[in-house]
């Protein structure tokens, strides 16, 4: 068990700052009381490749061309959360929606990986913190500030956690061999979507961020724990840089999710 540093309170006696800050509280102990491998029986239709894409629209426009079909559901309060296979690839490809946020987006990457599944790439959106980074622009997040929850229970405190080498080279040979714009980023991840201040923006630029997501910390602190490959291509939406917040298109950019898609899809083969 890894714990974190103490420090000493007004009455000289020592406290642990995990005492003090739960978040702190690192246990590598494993199994855990509730462990995915033992609740999510391994399926034999899903591959070892498997593209999570948080763009529901992108996955419908491939539903309505009839290019994926299911392999199974993922079951939650929510409902059902269905896990596709693409139709036609080698090698075989799975497609799935991990929902929005850290923790459900953890969660169910657990039970990927619970099903068969070794090798990750991610896509989804980015605000950007930088006004000069167009929407639409492929960023690939190389290291993720981890200012959410879920990180902290799957590997010790820090500032930061990284995407695994062979997906992050995968996504930059896949990109460049499309010829495909992007730039390479420093991404800011955090739970609080509506608590993104002026303060806080400046202090993540300063410290070098590019963009601000919801999920990337977690999933290369999951993937980190578990032993599997994973990295993320993120889409350039709305811009959190300025005196205030700009949409600028975000809940639009079909064409731009679906090659996007493309390009995740196209990177989880490399690995």
């Amino acid at each position: 068990m890894v714990r974190a540093k103490t420090t000493v309170s007004l009455d000289s006696r020592p406290v642990k700052m995990s005492d003090k800050y739960p978040i702190l509280d690192f246990d590598s102990d494993r199994p855990a009381v509730a462990e995915p491998s033992k609740l999510i029986a391994r399926n034999e239709a899903m591959p070892e490749h498997c593209v999570l894409c948080f763009f529901q629209s992108a996955i419908d426009a491939l539903l309505a061309r009839k290019q994926i079909t299911l392999i199974t559901n993922l079951r939650s309060e929510m409902g059902h959360h269905p896990v596709y296979l693409l139709n036609d690839s080698e090698p075989p490809v799975a497609l799935f929606q991990p929902g929005i946020g850290a923790p459900l987006a953890a969660a169910l990457f657990e039970e990927l990986i619970a099903l068969g599944g070794t090798k990750f790439i991610a896509c989804g959106t980015a605000g950007v913190l930088d006004s000069f980074i167009s929407a639409g622009r492929l960023l690939i997040p190389v290291e993720a500030v981890r200012d959410e929850g879920t990180s902290y229970h799957y590997v010790p405190p820090g500032e930061e956690v990284h995407p695994s080498a062979n997906a992050l080279r995968a996504i930059e040979a896949t990109l460049t061999s499309a010829k495909a714009s992007f730039q390479k980023v420093k991404t800011w991840t955090t739970d609080g979507i509506y608590r993104e201040t002026s303060g806080k923006i400046e202090k993540r630029k300063s410290s070098g961020c590019s963009c601000v997501d919801m999920e990337a910390s977690a999933l290369f602190a999951v993937a980190e724990f578990r032993g599997v490959e994973f990295g993320q291509v993120l889409l350039a939406a709305d811009d959190a840089g300025g005196e205030s917040w700009d949409a600028r298109g975000c809940f639009g950019m079909g064409g731009e999710k679906e090659k996007a898609l493309q390009m995740a899809i196209e990177a989880c083969k490399l690995i």
